[in-house]
This record gives C-alpha cells, structure tokens and sequence, in this order.
C-alpha cells in the first residue's frame, strides 16, 4: 500500500531538519515557536496534502511563511528598558566554534541567509528553494555561491553541506 506517511512519521523524520533551518532564519529564541508554527500549520493542511507532493519543501516553505510572521511581529514589539540588558546565553544556542559560524550565517544578507539555509540545511535543490523565496533557481545558486563564499571568509572553518564544521 503506498500512500502519505503518518503526521506522526513527518514529525520524527523532518522535524530536525525544520528545526535547523528555524534557527538559521530567525534565531534559537524564536526558533522553537516557529517549529511549532510550523508543524501545527502542517498538520491542518496535511489532510489535503497530495499523496506524491515534496513533504520536505513543503514543511521549508511553510517554516519560511512563519519566520517571515515571527520576524514582522519582533519589528512590531516594542520593548521599552531603562538600560540594555547583559546577552543572555540560551541553552539552545551553539557556543564556540560553532557559534561563530551561527552568528556568520545570521550577519548574511537575507536571500544569502535564506539560500544557504534552505540548500544547504534542509538539502532541498535550488528549484524547490526558488519556489518558496520566489526567485529564479540561478538567483538562488548564486546567493548560495556567495554566501557561502562569504561564510569561507568570515570563518577558517570549512563548512559542510550539512551544516557541521570540519
């Protein structure tokens, strides 16, 4: 019998990887909502989903519609604060090494940002992330191409597709 994978096994197969590109697109403090987002958006839609349809473009682009929500409503917010507060450490954030190439990724522009983390994190080929940055998938290779030229720079640490450091 062929047919759609439980939500369920979505969840447990995918829901890393969304994670991950959460992460690199908005941040570890907003990261986990916007997973939840995702998966609640998911899950409602998943019954209409058709049975042959690309889950894992799906899920990117549906996280990418949410950090875009979750990015307008921080710009909307304001906090008011006597002084600034010290930079709080969340246990979910990368330290050392790693939290070099984080902060690298985030200083990026945001298609460079965007390109690097959808390819390169959630693995989808550059016509899937075309589709749901609307853009040309040869905008998408070169704003991969640069910004991971631009990662090589900011950082001695090569870089792996996946998003480990050598």
């Amino acid at each position: 019998m062929t047919g759609k994978p439980t939500f369920e096994t979505i969840v447990s197969t995918h829901g890393s990887r969304v994670l991950r590109v959460c992460r690199a697109v908005v941040g570890g403090v907003d990261a986990d909502d916007a997973w939840a987002d995702t998966f609640l958006a998911a899950m409602r839609a998943y019954p209409d989903l058709p049975a042959d349809a690309n889950i894992e473009a799906w899920l990117v682009t549906i996280a990418h519609r949410k950090a875009i929500d979750i990015t307008r409503r921080a710009a909307r917010r304001a906090v008011p604060m006597a002084s600034p507060p010290e930079r709080i450490i969340d246990a979910a954030e990368p330290t050392g090494a790693r939290a070099d190439i984080v902060d690298a990724v985030r200083a990026l522009p945001p298609k460079q940002l965007q390109a690097v983390a959808y390819h390169y994190l959630a693995d989808l080929p550059y016509a899937d992330v075309a589709a749901i940055v609307g853009s040309s998938p040869a905008a998408v290779r070169r704003a991969a191409a640069d910004g991971i030229a631009a990662l090589r720079r900011a950082s001695s640490t090569d870089i792996r597709p996946n998003g480990d450091p050598q």
